[in-house]
């Protein structure tokens, strides 16, 4: 409770409000200080409110042969994800909580969650209220069941500040392709740093999977907590209804020409030109969606990738089972997919040794895993990474982009 008035008094709130649930970050093993602050609350007989959900952890503990690390941090990180299921967290190891019906909370409903896509996904496409909650200040609010009454728990703060408008320019084509949706994400970031912005101009009604590649590339790039996609995302019905009824502080346009650039910066290789070899694909950062396994299979129609590629999907545990259970997984390990769930490529020591690019369709990834995991990157859209996959080198849609 000191944690949680602390934040309080940090954000300048007047009262703490009850929440319905939390996700934390804090299973996530980053040394001896996370084994030494959930210790001290599992030895007090601490136990969480509310339902709480967990993000991912060090490691697949499904699938322990896939660590590819030191045996103590293994060790380790096992520990911390167990802690916490001994302070009554659900043990879902997600990074995408709001994929499990069970854990998605309504429209309007207060809740504490961490991990910074999950945190844009629940304030823009669910419509609950949630603010940027870190380690160990995520799992103090859990037991408390309490959050501070500021930021986007309150109305007037959940307003869209600044209007990005999708320039005619952008070919219809490309906006009914997942293949946009990271890379905008990316942009929104930069021009929207830690502000609220309505995105106008984009097809109503997208896919959960499309807002969810948005989130967690804006996330990555800029302190995007939330967005409004008009005519998508529930709060921005319309352009007004994003804005509250108040106007803009700042109208910018998107153009084409930015869209590519931003492309072209998530590739750190010397070049993603087709023909290029890979050594690995990664999928599923945020966690793959049924839907997007589903694709996966469809665009592997039958075939396997290439020799000495590695095409790995990350997803969460309970979506597993579910994709087991319609034998979809069984299907894509038999075309030689590998299933990661419980943690990240970009993150844990998983992925096979190559001194190739690793290719990618997540803007997130491709933010991060240079830095993270040493890796060069060659990034393209879901279709293209699987088509390079069996190729064993990038393939490339000539139409998707233009001619740029």
């Amino acid at each position: 409770m000191r944690l949680v008035i602390r934040a309080a008094e940090a954000l300048r709130a007047g009262r703490l409000i009850p929440i319905t649930s939390a996700h934390v970050d804090s299973c996530l093993y980053h040394g001896e200080a996370t084994i030494d602050f959930v210790e001290r609350l599992v030895n007090g007989a601490a136990h969480v409110s509310v339902p709480t959900t967990l993000n991912v952890g060090a490691l697949d503990l499904l699938h322990p042969e896939l660590w590819r690390g030191d045996a103590r941090t293994a060790e380790r990180g096992k520990l911390l994800m167990g802690h916490y299921r001994a302070l009554g967290c659900t043990p879902t190891y997600t990074c995408a909580p709001y994929q499990l019906s069970f854990a998605r909370p309504g429209l309007g409903e207060q809740v504490a969650w961490a991990e910074s896509n999950a945190i844009v996904f629940c304030n823009s496409v669910l419509g609950a209220r949630t603010e940027r909650y870190g380690d160990f200040t995520d799992i103090a609010c859990a037991i408390t069941g309490r959050v501070p009454d500021a930021g986007l728990h309150r109305t007037d703060a959940r307003r869209a500040t600044v209007v990005l408008r999708l320039s005619a320019e952008i070919p219809l084509p490309l906006l009914d392709d997942d293949a946009l949706y990271p890379v905008l994400g990316i942009v929104l970031g930069r021009r929207a740093g830690g502000r609220i912005a309505a995105i106008d101009g984009l097809p109503p009604g997208l896919s959960e999977d499309r807002l969810k590649a948005i989130g967690a590339a804006a996330a990555s790039s800029g302190a995007v907590a939330m967005f409004h996609a008009v005519g998508s995302t529930p709060e921005a019905a319309t352009l007004g209804a994003a804005l509250q009824g108040r106007a803009p502080d700042e109208t910018l346009e998107i153009t084409l020409a930015e869209l590519r650039a931003a492309r072209d910066e998530l590739t750190t290789a010397e070049t993603g030109a087709p023909g290029t070899l890979i050594g690995t694909v990664s999928l599923g950062t945020p966690h793959a969606s049924l839907a997007e396994l589903r694709a996966v299979e469809r665009e592997l129609a039958g075939a396997h990738p290439a020799a000495g590629v590695e095409l790995m999907v990350s997803t969460g545990r309970n979506l597993l089972a579910e994709a087991e259970d319609e034998g979809l997984a069984q299907r894509l390990r038999a075309q030689g997919v590998e299933l990661l769930v419980d943690t990240c490529s970009y993150i844990a020591p998983v992925l096979r040794p190559s001194p190739l690019p690793a290719m990618t369709d997540s803007g997130k990834w491709a933010f991060y895993a240079p830095g993270n995991i040493g890796v060069e990157v060659i990034f393209g859209s879901l279709r293209e990474c699987v088509r390079s996959a069996v190729r064993g080198s990038v393939w490339r849609d000539p139409d998707l982009w233009g001619t740029a």
